[in-house]
């Protein structure tokens, strides 16, 4: 027999299966279309965007009237009291539990009040016994204390537990001041004012007079160092706020000029201890021209003389 060999059509190689090897269908989505299902907003959702897009975005002026409204409420609860009374109230309970808890003003200590009566600084004060301590309000006192007339300077302090303490620095009387309307005044040194109550106390002090007259510490300094003049001088006098005449013993009236006026004291002593003007029965000494000095007696009559002849 004869053997027959077939052959066998070649065919495709079969792809090896392998992690590299071939290449595998990839299922991909359709485009559009997504992975998972959305979830839709309910209802609820849906209103509530509505509304507060409606409100934000759409109708602003509501939000401002909204807002408007609710502060014309809480204003008329104000104006009304309700809250004022509430708070009062309220603060009221705490200082009572404070001053139970020991911590009630129970004395005030005030050191410094020479002229000041004690009266009147506890009526500034405004302290009621047993108030609390920590409510006390000492800045709005220290201001009252000050508007006192001798108080130039006071401090409020808390001492715990139950005690206040009040330094006074009063005021310094340096003259007394005769204003234009007459009332008569105590002025410290820098011509401030400081009351019209008991001025028969200070009659030694220096008086002064005329507007513009409650500043005299120069002047009132200067005579001081000329003792003639001084235990001669009664009062000094300011004319037209400008210059100043003094007013000696026995009435005698001297001119004094605007400037210079500190050397026609030197003047004035040397005619008082060297020359007796004032035995000369003299009204008026005017030393306002810078070469002579005239003199005006009781009498009427007028005398010039050089200030040469005064050395």
């Amino acid at each position: 027999m004869r053997s027959v060999k077939i052959d066998r059509k070649a065919s495709q190689p079969r792809p090896k299966a392998g992690r590299g090897g071939g290449t595998r269908a990839s299922r991909a989505a359709p485009a559009g279309k997504p992975f998972g299902k959305r979830k839709q907003p309910n209802r609820l959702q849906r209103a509530w965007a509505a509304v507060t897009g409606w409100l934000v975005f759409r109708k602003p002026v509501l939000i401002a009237s909204g807002a408007f409204v609710a502060f014309v409420l809480i204003a008329a609860l104000f104006i009304g009291g309700t809250v004022g009374r509430t708070v009062k109230a309220v603060n009221s309970a705490i200082d009572g539990t404070i001053a139970d808890a020991g911590f009630g003003i129970a004395q005030v200590h005030i050191v410094g009040n020479q002229r000041t009566p004690g009266e009147s600084v506890a009526a500034a004060l405004g302290f009621q016994p047993g108030e609390s301590i920590f409510g006390a309000d000492l800045q709005s006192a220290r201001a009252r204390l000050k508007k006192l007339d001798w108080v130039a300077e006071a401090d409020v302090r808390r001492r715990y537990p139950d005690d206040i303490s009040v330094r006074i620095v009063e005021k310094l009387p340096y003259a007394l001041w005769q204003a234009p309307d007459g009332k008569l005044w105590v002025v410290e040194r820098d011509g401030g004012l400081i009351t019209t109550d008991g001025i028969e106390q200070f009659k030694g002090l220096p008086l002064l007079a005329g507007a513009g007259g409650s500043s005299a510490a120069d002047i009132v300094d200067a005579v001081a160092q000329h003792r003639a003049i001084f235990a001669r001088t009664r009062a000094y006098s300011r004319v037209s706020e400008r210059r100043w005449d003094l007013i000696l013993e026995d009435g005698v009236i001297v001119n004094l000029p605007e400037t210079g006026w500190q050397k026609e004291l030197d003047t004035l002593e040397t005619l008082i201890i060297d020359k007796g003007v004032l035995e000369r029965n003299v009204a008026v000494i005017d030393m306002r021209s810078p070469t002579h000095y005239f003199l005006t007696l009781k009498n009427g009559e007028k005398k010039t003389e050089t200030k040469g002849n005064a050395a």
